[in-house]
């Protein structure tokens, strides 16, 4: 009866499992082979393998990467300070509280603190520099993107932190080992786990970015999400662009199972 009962319970989520993962996949791979004049192809595929394709991916791949790391080495400090304030919560409500905001208007709200006449140039003047080309450039879209997705890193280490062992921190000082000892061999180690979520959690959307590149960068960075963005509103070209959704959808699963929590 309670196995019975627990099946029941399941329908609503294999359905929307279905009908939004599944379906939009299948759909996607089935787009893949066609042209854009509708015939049945496999020439995207062997065109995605050309050096255009091939250096856009590299691109991606390493703007996400830079995206995570910097966004990583900014986080794990502000986590590990935030498990030893007194106001954690209101700490965290501040660093979430952008998120709420949508991403298109924190997009153009950074067009105006970068702009030529923005706070920022205006800084910089005040300080004998001069005004500088700020926006669209790798510098606005790197820090843009780390301002976007640095809660989502800082969160799940956090959480890691606090669910940690303290009795273990005091038994490494009892026995003498240095700060910096305690954390390669204790902190580290038992964070790791929140590590891998927020890597997950900013490498994969920084992966497939393309809004801010176009309004920040200027279209300077191209990304896979940009020529996706391309194929499906201005070539037309619906089947290129799955076949390189298929392959974002591969490399994504792959660092999800790279990432993903061992017993």
């Amino acid at each position: 009866m309670q196995i019975r009962t627990r099946n029941l319970y399941l329908i609503p989520y294999l359905t929307w499992i279905l009908l939004f993962v599944v379906a939009p996949i299948l759909l996607i791979v089935y787009y893949s082979f066609f042209n854009v004049d509708g015939h049945f192809t496999l020439g995207n595929y062997q065109k995605f393998f050309t050096p255009v394709y091939l250096k856009m991916t590299l691109s991606s791949f390493w703007y996400a990467l830079l995206i995570t790391g910097i966004s990583l080495l900014i986080a794990y400090p502000t986590a590990y300070w935030l498990t030893k304030t007194k106001h954690k919560q209101l700490w965290l409500l501040l660093i979430i509280l952008p998120s709420w905001i949508n991403l298109l208007l924190k997009a153009y709200a950074f067009l105006g603190i970068f702009g030529t006449y923005g706070p920022t140039n205006k800084l910089l003047e005040s300080l004998g520099i001069g005004t500088q080309q700020i926006l669209f450039t790798d510098f606005s879209f790197l820090f843009v993107s780390v301002y976007i997705f640095i809660p989502f890193m800082i969160l799940p280490i956090y959480n890691a932190l606090e669910e940690m062992n303290h009795s273990l921190l005091d038994a490494a000082n009892d026995l003498g080992a240095s700060q910096w000892t305690t954390f390669r061999r204790i902190i580290f180690p038992l964070t790791l786990d929140g590590v891998k979520s927020g890597c997950q959690a900013v490498f994969i959307p920084a992966l497939s970015l393309f809004m801010i590149t176009r309004l920040v960068a200027g279209n300077r960075v191209i990304t896979l999400g940009t020529a996706i963005e391309q194929h499906f509103l201005v070539t037309q070209d619906w089947g290129m662009g799955a076949t390189i959704a298929v392959f974002l959808i591969i490399a994504m699963a792959f660092i999800m199972m790279l990432t993903r929590k061992r017993k």
